[in-house]
């Protein structure tokens, strides 16, 4: 089945030709199918951002290319018009970018730009704010009125508004408590879930790319180390902590028990899993 979004040996280099040049992406070939969650992981430096900046034009490639639905994004100023509607992108700290008189409109503005009926430009702003856990009476008041989380919760709701078909999210829980991490979290599932969206989050918590992703994404110097299921890699402790990367919570205390000389799965990643593998080294059951 063809990838709703996929690059073919997409690579990118800043400042080319000067003293400060320097190779962010070498001809990767990243993939990402309809309704599938993914996490793209990988140390500081090693080109996520500079990687989904790509997959809504905001940055075009210096080689190579990116398709959605198999078209080529950058073909034509209509084709990256296009993708920017239906390819939506949060930054890390989204909030700076809130600009309008009230949430409502600030909501608003994308789906202005698509030039939508009033009507239907207030009911997407309702379903976004919906999503994104805002309730009706935050919708007049300024954004600058708001929380931090609300503010986020707000940023976010303007890129959903536009109902994208492909998510992604730079870091979305930077900076929020943990209480407020869990609510964004269940707020981004339940579009993923009810929209069937493709939802593609970079993060640095492995605890978080385990817990949620279908599929992980490691990305190193440039290129994409390794790709597979949370247990298909975090099985692959050593080569992530070679890369320079942490290891889920769960997977470091498994691995710990098995240096102490207990049998148990070291690419267990969720309490779970752990829990079960334990359960099975007493010979009792596991129980839900």
């Amino acid at each position: 089945m063809e990838p709703v979004i996929r690059t073919e040996n997409l690579s990118h280099v800043y400042s080319a030709g000067t003293p400060f040049q320097l190779t962010a992406l070498n001809e990767v070939n990243f993939e990402a199918h309809e309704g599938e969650f993914l996490a793209i992981i990988g140390h500081t430096g090693s080109g996520k951002s500079t990687l989904i900046q790509h997959l809504n034009a905001l940055i075009k490639p210096t080689s190579g290319a990116v398709y959605l639905d198999g078209q080529d994004i950058n073909a034509t100023k209509e084709s990256v018009r296009a993708a920017r509607f239906q390819v939506g992108l949060v930054f890390q700290y989204p909030e700076y970018q809130l600009f309008e008189e009230t949430v409502y409109k600030d909501i608003a503005f994308g789906p202005g730009n698509m030039k939508l009926s009033t009507a239907e430009i207030d009911e997407r702003v309702r379903e976004a704010a919906d999503f994104s856990g805002l309730s009706e009476e935050l919708l007049e008041k300024s954004p600058f009125e708001l929380s931090g989380g609300q503010k986020r919760r707000a940023a976010i709701a303007g890129v959903i508004a536009m109902r994208p078909r492909v998510l992604i999210l730079d870091e979305p829980m930077a900076g929020l408590d943990p209480g407020g991490c869990r609510e964004i979290m269940a707020n981004i599932r339940r579009y993923h879930r009810e929209k069937n969206a493709t939802v593609i989050m970079v993060t640095h918590d492995m605890s978080q790319a385990a817990r949620t992703a279908d599929r992980l994404v490691v990305m190193h110097k440039g290129t994409i180390a390794m790709t597979g299921t949370p247990a298909q890699v975090f099985s692959r402790s050593e080569a992530l902590t070679g890369m320079g990367l942490d290891l889920p919570d769960v997977t470091k205390i498994a691995l710990r028990l098995r240096e102490r000389g207990l049998d148990v799965d070291p690419s267990s990643y969720t309490i779970q899993q752990l829990r079960d593998e334990i359960l099975r080294l007493k010979g009792g059951e596991a129980r839900a």
